[in-house]
């Protein structure tokens, strides 16, 4: 439940971590900020521009730079959106996830389908270019003809990046459990393949550049923060759970739980809980499953230059496998995923772990 108190105590927290932030090799200059995870958009404008500060004085942002917040669905008023616009902010994504109200309540959703409705057009009205938003697509009991008034209604809309995922039922959620005690079906992946070649079919239709596997965007709008993670460039999380990486060996991730973070950072306490050094397999075997997410194909030259191993003899027989099969392409240079490989992307991936 939300709480005013609360959410001070947690930016001065966030803030307090981030003027104590230390690298041995920081980064010459940011180009993107995202405010994720939870619900930002609750956040009040001047909470927004105290992190905004301590993030600018902390580090050189460049002037071009990304800065993308997500939005619950009828979370904000107009008046906030403008705020945040004012403040800098000039990208926004949020879960639409499907334009079914019986589908939101399955998945246990607040939000209504006019609530998305709503949330576009403020942002439109607050100056917001650049607006994402995301679609589930093999919901239980979802058609084949409730997806393609789904895409009607997207493409409608018209946000210039959209997210499309499959959905994937995870043991001991709510939705697992219905599935087992049968109150609700479970999905159909053969029809949510299918759904997913509609979608791109109608997508690039539009006008879309499928880029990422689960993503499109119109010309020159990729997300470039999560660019960031497909192309293992280095990136630095603060606050709650929030995760990081420098670009070589090192991830790390925060503490999980909202209050005790917070008190370890009043404690003067490192909020970093875990970390991983990646092995030299480790760096590979990401180089490959990470490039390939990137529908224009991974180079075997980078590859061999990064380090020193020439990919097509590692693993001739796995590409040749997935070549026969249809799942991957190898032109010239290039190593890239078929549109069926995509939808198996996770069966390819497995064979360079």
């Amino acid at each position: 439940m939300y709480s005013a108190d609360a959410a001070e105590r947690y930016v001065r927290a966030v803030v307090s971590e981030i003027e104590k932030w230390r690298m041995v090799d920081p980064p010459e200059a940011v180009d993107t900020i995202y405010f994720g995870g939870g619900t930002p958009s609750l956040l009040s404008p001047g909470q927004l521009e105290t992190l905004l500060n301590a993030l600018y004085k902390r580090f050189t942002v460049a002037a071009n730079a990304e800065v993308t917040t997500e939005i619950n669905p009828g979370s904000v008023t107009p008046e906030t959106l403008v705020a945040f616009r004012g403040l800098g902010v000039n990208r926004a994504s949020f879960g639409a996830q499907t334009f079914d109200d019986n589908e939101l309540a399955r998945l246990g959703r607040s939000h209504s389908v006019e609530d998305t409705r709503r949330t576009f057009n403020y942002l439109r009205g607050a100056g917001f270019r650049n607006v994402s938003f995301d679609l589930i697509a093999g919901l239980p009991g979802q058609t084949m003809a409730g997806w393609r008034r789904n895409l009607d209604e997207s493409f409608e809309l018209g946000p210039e990046h959209l997210s499309f995922y499959l959905l994937e039922v995870h043991q001991g959620t709510p939705l697992a459990n219905h599935i087992k005690i049968g109150l609700q079906s479970r999905p159909d992946e053969d029809l949510a393949a299918e759904m997913y070649e509609v979608m791109l079919d109608r997508a690039v239709t539009a006008g879309y550049e499928h880029y990422e596997i689960s993503n499109l965007c119109l010309p020159g709008l990729q997300s470039r923060h999560n660019m960031k993670y497909w192309t293992a460039a280095p990136y630095y999380g603060f606050g709650c759970s929030a995760h990081s990486y420098d670009g070589k060996f090192r991830r790390w991730a925060n503490e999980r739980e909202v209050v005790k973070y917070m008190e370890m950072v009043e404690q003067g306490r490192t909020v970093i809980v875990t970390e991983t050094q990646l092995s030299e397999s480790d760096r590979q075997a990401e180089a490959v499953f990470l490039g390939l997410r990137m529908m224009d194909g991974f180079s075997f030259e980078e590859y061999q230059q990064l380090f020193g191993s020439d990919l097509r003899a590692k693993h001739a027989d796995d590409l040749m496998r997935f070549r026969e099969a249809g799942l991957i392409e190898c032109s010239n240079d290039l190593l890239r995923l078929t549109r069926a490989g995509a939808l198996l992307s996770n069966e390819v991936f497995a064979a360079f772990v």
